[in-house]
């Protein structure tokens, strides 16, 4: 994956990696120190801007987001363990544009399934999946980092 980012995005002093808690903050740790990002990380925690907070209520672990730079201008790499549905990168890029206007997003994903229901992909993928529809795929962590595969009832 950081092979795939240093042919897509400019390193340079105007990109910064952010990482979606909680499992693309463990991920984007992990980049950002292969690819020397300059830019301290960002994390968010999107619990308020999911579409669905009013059916499943509040996250008991809700965190503060943190974007120790301006978001203005800056080529952001935008880093998640799970690209399923889409929803949750919606939710990061609205919590993003209201920190500022970013140049551009690069998503890069460790693990893309299908199950899309946004038109959202991703640039950078560790991996893809095919997983049944009972199927869910979950990183956990964070050391070691490890992928774990759980059927719903």
């Amino acid at each position: 994956m950081a092979g795939d980012l240093r042919e897509r995005v400019p390193l340079d002093a105007h990109t910064a990696m952010v990482g979606i808690h909680t499992g693309g903050v463990w991920v984007a740790r992990q980049l950002h120190t292969r690819l020397g990002i300059e830019a301290p990380l960002g994390e968010l925690d999107i619990s308020f801007y999911r579409d669905d907070f009013t059916r499943i209520g509040m996250n008991p672990q809700v965190r503060p987001s943190q974007l120790p730079f301006s978001v203005d201008d800056r080529h952001i790499i935008l880093v998640d363990d799970v690209l399923h549905t889409g929803r949750t990168i919606r939710a990061a890029m609205n919590e993003l544009f209201d920190y500022g206007r970013p140049a551009s997003i690069t998503l890069a994903v460790l693990v893309e399934r299908d199950g899309r229901e946004l038109p959202i992909e991703a640039a950078v993928t560790g991996q893809h999946m095919e997983l049944g529809e009972h199927e869910h795929v979950k990183l956990a962590g964070p050391e070691p980092l490890k992928l774990e595969i759980n059927r719903a009832p």
